[in-house]
Order: structure tokens, then sequence, then C-alpha cells
């Protein structure tokens, strides 16, 4: 069983334009989409189309439209009510495959429905294999709220706690693993990468797999499991304490990149638990966001629409590093520590 936790769902609404996109002008749409989103959900989708048990955990009513398209596409999940409407996000997708998205804020969540919703992603996870948090912050959550859920999983679950995997952005991102809590899996992109490790910029990485794989090197020194580093048209790579990998898939026509690395870290996952080897898991992940780039809208593919047999991979240079060192990156402040 894979469990997800998606702090700040939404309703992703994909808009398909036929012509390139012009500020100020009426745009005439080919076709639009619409399913329910964010990071984690995303991943559950992946994971649920493709027959592996999993289970979303997020808030929303009872009769949000958010849970309402979970329970059309046949996905399983745990939800807190908090009484108000989760949020919309609007994405626009241009012939050539250029992506513009517009996400809300999502609702705010008191103290008292983090601590809930803290205990219910924490409960559905005895027996499982892994816990994904992905994902943005709505306001009123501190941004170290992903290194609280670690830190209270193991401590509750000890040597039977689920492997964590960690998909966010900004300070969820940096300022949870400033904390010194760091997951088993991470899944960041070439940007992302960059902003964590301080190694040159996102364009310097995604154009360079090699430099990208020191970067993430230097991430697996603090004490990161493995780091899982989607780099747009080059691919993927993974870097362990052992070695690194690069994987590309041949090139597909993108009809929209959204949730594409979502479909990424299912794929990574699905073959993980399969007991598939580390450069396999890599294949299959690069196979999955592949098939979701040509996907239309937030649309994830299921196993039989992805081709992992086509993605190349190849092994890079390892370098080895000491372990624990402390992240570049800001701590958090004093006001913005929570704990359950």
């Amino acid at each position: 069983m894979i469990i997800t936790l998606t702090v700040n769902p939404s309703l992703d609404r994909t808009v398909e334009l036929s012509q390139i996109l012009t500020r100020g002008e009426v745009q005439r749409a080919t076709a639009a989409h619409q399913e329910s989103g964010g990071k984690g959900v995303n991943v559950c989708r992946a994971l649920t189309v493709s027959g592996v048990a999993s289970t979303a955990v997020l808030p929303g009513d009872t009769d949000d439209p958010v849970l309402a398209g979970l329970r059309a596409a046949g996905v399983s999940f745990r939800s807190l009510p908090i009484g108000t409407p989760l949020r919309s996000n609007i994405t626009l997708t241009e012939p050539d495959g250029t992506t513009t998205k517009v996400n809300e804020p999502g609702p705010h969540l008191s103290r008292t429905q983090l601590d809930d919703l803290l205990e219910m992603v924490v409960t559905e996870c005895a027996g499982a294999s892994w816990l994904v948090l992905a994902g943005s912050l709505p306001p009123g959550v501190p941004s170290t709220f992903y290194a609280t859920v670690i830190d209270t999983v193991r401590t509750r679950f000890g040597d039977l706690s689920p492997l964590i995997a960690i998909d966010s952005s900004g300070a969820p991102l940096t300022d949870s693993l400033a904390t010194g809590i760091t997951p088993d899996l991470l899944k960041p992109n070439a940007e992302e990468l960059a902003e964590l490790s301080g190694v040159a910029d996102g364009e310097a990485l995604e154009a360079d797999p090699a430099l990208a794989a020191t970067a993430a090197t230097a991430l697996v020194g603090t004490g990161v499991g493995a780091v899982l580093a989607t780099l747009g048209a080059r691919g993927a790579l993974l870097v362990t304490g052992t070695e690194s990998w690069q994987a590309t898939h041949p090139p597909v026509a993108a009809r929209s990149t959204v949730g594409a690395g979502d479909s990424a870290l299912a794929g990574y996952l699905l073959a993980h638990t399969a007991g598939q080897s580390p450069e396999d898991c890599l294949k299959q992940a690069v196979a999955h966001g592949s098939a979701a780039a040509a996907l239309p809208g937030s649309t994830v593919p299921a196993l039989h629409q992805t081709t992992p047999g086509a993605v190349v991979t190849q092994r890079l240079p390892h370098i080895t590093t000491s372990t624990h060192t402390p992240l570049d990156a800001p701590l958090p402040k004093e006001e913005d520590q929570w704990h359950s």
C-alpha cells in the first residue's frame, strides 16, 4: 500500500488553445479537461489506474468536486472535512506544448485541522510501503510541516515506518529539509535541485546531467536516501549513496506537461514496489513521465501506456560525499516552527 498526502489539493481545469497565447486577446480553445489534482492526488491516480494499491489523504468536504472526481475515478481516499471549498487551478496549453498555470492559494487550515490531518495520515501509514508528501502548502500551514509529518511517522512506527518521499518546492521543501529530517526519496525538477544544492541554476542542470548528478549527490550527502531528479527533455536521473544513472526517452509530441513529474514519481514507486532494480525504477519513472506529457490536461497514464523498453540509461560517474552535511538553505524562522 502506498499512501499520499496532499495538503493543498485542487480541481485542475486544463484548456487547450488552438494558437499561441496572446495576452489581452480573445483565445479559442480546442478542448477542455477537468481532473481532481494536487501532486499527491496525481500520484495516487497514476498508481490506481495501474492497479497498485494506494490511498490519497487530503482535506475536503464530502461534496467537494475534488472528492467527487476521486470517487468517479475509483481512487481510494481519506478526507478531512474543513467546511470550505478546495481551490481550483487553471492551465492553458499551446499547440507546441507550452504550458501556463494559474494556481489559487487554497483554503486556510487551522491548527486543529492540521493536527487532525496529521493523525489521519499517520494512522493510514500502518503497514504501508511508501508515504508520499507532495505539493504546496495552503495558508496557515508552517513551511516545516513535511518534516513534522516525517518525524511523527518515524516516531510512531520506528523500524516499521514506510519509506517516505517528498515532491514539493519553495519553502515547504527547503525549510523542511533544513530541519535535518530527510526523506528516503526526494523528487525535484532541475530548478528545485538548483535551489536546494546551490549548484548552478536550473537551466544549467537541465542541460548538463553530469552537473545535475553532482548537485543530487550533494543532497544525498545531507542524509537524503536517494534523489530522482526530472530534467525535462533530458529525461531524469537517479542518484543514491552508491550509484548514479541518467535515463532518456525518445521525444514525444507533448500536449501538456502538467502532472508529468507526478507521473514520473508514480512510475518509480510502481517499479520499486514490484521489486525492480534502481535502474529499472528510473526507466519506469521516465516512461511514465513521457507518457503523461503526451496526454491532455493532467491525465495520468496507465502502465500499459508506457514504454520503459524505449528508455535508454547510462551510468554516470559517482562521487561519494560525506553524509549529513548541512543543506545550503535558510533555516525556518522561529515563528514558522510547529509541532503536533
